[in-house]
């Protein structure tokens, strides 16, 4: 099979180029994902009510208001269905194997991601840091003065999910916005160039997944959603691959969930709604301080941001 070089952003145009291809997986990821947690919201109600629990309590405990265990658990492995859903799209429309979504190597790349873990850990230490010589920072930054939340079969509930699923809920997001969005949004402005196709596939995704989150949140916490998700796109690009962004996303949710389950709300925690500019100076030290330190580590490991990319034949690719 042949191949051509190409980074992250170029992936599934340089496997089989056509712009329908890209604008038809956009929709038929949204189709795949959407209708996935249609379909688990309704299996995960169906389990309450055989559980012994009326219909009304049923779609309570399922509502989000407040957040309990099994909402939590249902909109985790919601997310966690993009990853399939990616796989899917990218080999039934481009023809490449599930590996491609991941990184430019065709896989994921675990030593990489070890260390991205490494150094999400030392960015989070630093927001903390900050954080706790800024002012209360709002909704977007759990407090964590004051006593502790006393333990309870929720809490052990929602320790469960956390530890269980949040990593494949981060991991599904990524694969999402990071992953196909990215691949998506630079095949459809390469006809622009390169440069422009580059920056489009950072900031669409971003704005998306900080939309994503809700359209009526406050322009700080919006602001730190869109700030994540530029980093997450830029080390994308730089390193090749979804590993840096899976990496901060898995622990920055630790991080609030685990805060907010030991001293704060977790409906709070997952649906933010008082937001505070000083939660800003919060959000770059985390930002840049984890893009730097990925970018340094990425240059002493030799990791690629380029790959070989396998494609069809023109004949066919060109349909």
């Amino acid at each position: 099979m042949q191949s051509e070089p190409g980074r992250f952003h170029q992936i599934p145009g340089l496997a089989a180029p056509g712009v329908w291809r890209p604008l038809v997986g956009v929709v038929l990821l949204v189709v795949l994902v959407f209708g996935g947690q249609l379909v688990l919201t309704t299996v995960a109600g169906l389990i309450l009510v055989l559980g012994g629990l009326d219909a009304s309590t049923a779609l309570d405990r399922l509502a989000g208001d407040p957040v309990t265990p099994i909402f939590l658990a249902v909109v985790n492995l919601g997310w966690a269905l993009a990853i399939p859903a990616v796989f899917l799209v990218l080999f039934a429309l481009h023809r490449l194997s599930p590996g491609w979504a991941a990184s430019v190597a065709g896989r994921m790349r675990w030593r990489w991601m070890l260390a991205c873990f490494g150094i999400a850990l030392a960015a989070l230490t630093a927001t903390v840091l900050v954080s706790t010589f800024l002012p209360n920072q709002g909704d977007a930054s759990v407090e964590i003065s004051g006593s502790a939340n006393q333990w309870s079969a929720q809490t052990r509930d929602f320790v469960l999910v956390v530890l269980l699923l949040t990593p494949l809920q981060a991991a599904g997001e990524e694969y999402a916005f990071r992953g196909y969005l990215t691949q998506a949004t630079g095949g459809l402005l390469s006809p622009l160039g390169n440069k422009v196709a580059m920056a489009g596939a950072v900031v669409v995704p971003a704005f998306l997944f900080a939309c994503a989150h809700g359209l009526g949140q406050d322009v700080p916490i919006f602001f730190d959603r869109f700030a994540f998700g530029l980093v997450a796109g830029t080390l994308v690009l730089i390193t090749g691959g979804l590993e840096a962004g899976i990496a901060m996303h898995v622990l920055n949710n630790f991080l609030a969930f685990g805060l907010a389950l030991a001293f704060g709300d977790m409906t709070e925690a997952l649906t933010p709604t008082d937001g505070s500019w000083w939660s800003i100076p919060v959000t770059l030290t985390q930002s840049l301080t984890y893009l730097g330190g990925c970018w340094w580590m990425a240059r002493r490991m030799g990791v690629a941001d380029r790959g070989r990319v396998p494609v069809l034949e023109r004949s066919v690719a060109r349909v």
